[in-house]
């Protein structure tokens, strides 16, 4: 057991996670590790739901829009700086608190990143090739003779994880799912996984709430400031990709924004079912979250 505590804080978007985080960091006299993989752009502050000026302002955040979407931060790349940034905290402080809704960032910095071999441009640029010419059914397809275990456990309907793990199969000559668990840096801290959840309503209510107050915000303006980018993952985030249609005059404005909503309750389904995987979790409400959390700390 070590006596450095990384405090990450999970649960579904809207579910009060920044207000939380800054008020135990306070007590805790320590700064935020934020790994939500949208708040990392500088382009991006509406329709990802950064802290506010006052709220930065209360405790020092790290990977909150300091980079552009022409820089952009992979899992590797993040795992590594957090974990340098964290080393840095940890020497005036035993706590440091991680908070975010990426949960494959987040899960790099608890539990390390599975090393996998070098893919080659031509491999990835051929199967590529393939899901815009003959669908991403070839890609499941082909996904499930190669190594039918990970065509079991990741979502089949995402072509860019479908490409990654295929290359890997294809280049590698060996199942993607063989490569999981092999060599991770051993941790330099213990983990503490709280997870703030709520009601199912309770939650819905909240993210339609939010939806409405970033439309009034400038939600729309600050989406079509990225069209450049509507080509790219990074313009895939709900609250940006759902206005094509309307600016293509195909849907009506008010459509948009029930999409939006829907869309945002949907990824709020899959975080929390991302989340149940942490077997050594704690689960709290919102209201108990942070006093708790404070006195297991103090």
């Amino acid at each position: 057991m070590s006596n450095k505590n990384l405090i990450y804080i999970a649960g579904p978007t809207g579910i009060g996670k920044t207000n939380i985080a800054i008020k135990v960091a306070i007590a805790l006299s320590t700064e935020i590790i934020s790994c939500d993989s949208r708040q990392f752009y500088t382009e991006m502050t509406i329709g990802t739901a950064v802290p506010s000026k006052k709220e930065l302002d209360l405790v020092k955040h790290h990977f909150i829009q300091d980079r552009s979407i022409n820089r952009p931060l992979n899992i590797s790349t993040f795992q590594k700086e957090s974990t340098k940034r964290i080393d840095e905290i940890f020497k005036n402080n035993n706590n440091v608190v991680m908070v975010g809704g990426s949960g494959l960032y987040a899960d790099s910095v608890l539990f390390g990143i599975d090393e996998f071999p070098q893919i080659s441009d031509s491999t990835v640029n051929k199967l590529y090739n393939t899901y815009y010419e003959e669908g991403i059914e070839v890609l499941q397809k082909k996904l499930k003779e190669k190594d039918y275990q990970t065509y079991k456990s990741i979502d089949l309907n995402n072509h860019r994880r479908l490409v990654r793990v295929l290359s890997v199969c294809i280049d590698a000559n060996e199942k993607y799912s063989t490569f999981i668990g092999r060599k991770k840096e051993k941790k330099r801290f213990d983990s503490n996984i709280y997870i703030v959840n709520d009601d199912r309503k309770i939650i819905y209510d909240k993210i339609n709430n939010r939806v409405d107050n970033m439309i009034v915000s400038g939600l729309e303006k600050e989406a079509k400031s990225l069209i450049k980018y509507k080509n790219s993952k990074i313009f895939e985030t709900v609250g940006y990709k759902e206005w094509l249609p309307y600016w293509n005059g195909k849907s009506g404005k008010s459509v948009i924004i029930e999409n939006i909503k829907k869309n945002t309750r949907r990824y709020a389904k899959r975080q929390i079912t991302w989340i149940k995987k942490y077997k050594n979790a704690t689960w709290l409400k919102p209201k108990e979250a942070i006093l708790k959390i404070i006195g297991n700390h103090k």
